[in-house]
């Protein structure tokens, strides 16, 4: 049975990581790459970002999409809410001159990268995300979610709204949300890719 981690003791994971091994751009370079080679990308492909990391880690997907020469575009919900690691990231995509829109038609992408919300994500998922997740989960494109499915708590895998995903590709480690609540509705597949964060708390196996 998997290993999976409350939210907390991820946040508290990730922070020790940083600071003793390894830095926090080199983490999500690393988290990005993870998410990129677990798929057989079709493009064009659209890259739904919304606020902090997780919005980062589709930021290194799609530069590294641009580098294998497969089309994208970045839809940027929120437009003034970088991380400082997911800024430094999102300022390459711009200087490759990846797309960058505020919305969509989202039936034009064969593939869907879910980067709108992460694994602290709780409470009722409020505009331009509800929008965006309705159009996600209509688009008929295959839909990856990073880390978690946007709207899902990662906790207790509960949501209202939330994104249904072919594949959910897990950072670290699984977190009880990937297992517990609507989790079996709303991920057809998942994964969990190590990228070397060292686990500082109290892990269960879930499954």
């Amino acid at each position: 049975m998997p290993v999976c981690v409350s939210t907390e003791v991820m946040r508290e994971s990730d922070r020790w990581t940083i600071e003793n091994l390894v830095p926090s751009k080199e983490l999500m370079k690393r988290a990005g790459k993870a998410i990129f080679e677990q798929v057989c990308w079709n493009g064009p492909v659209g890259i739904i970002c919304g606020k902090g990391n997780n919005a980062g880690d589709g930021f290194v997907v799609a530069s590294l999409l641009k580098d294998r020469g497969i089309e994208c575009e970045i839809v940027l919900l929120y437009s003034d809410s970088f991380s400082e690691d997911g800024k430094y990231f999102y300022d390459i995509c711009v200087s490759k001159g990846i797309p960058v829109v505020s919305d969509a038609d989202y039936h034009k992408y064969k593939t869907i990268v879910d980067c709108i919300f992460g694994t602290g994500f709780k409470g009722e998922v409020k505009e331009p995300a509800k929008s965006a997740i309705e159009k996600i989960n209509s688009s008929g494109a295959f839909v990856v979610s990073a880390d978690i499915n946007s709207g899902l708590n990662g906790d207790t895998g509960l949501g209202d709204l939330y994104v249904i995903s072919d594949l959910t590709v897990s950072i670290g480690t699984f977190k009880y949300g990937h297992f517990l609540g609507n989790s079996d509705v709303a991920m057809k597949k998942k994964v969990n890719c190590d990228i070397g964060i060292k686990i500082i708390g109290e892990t269960r196996e879930l499954g």
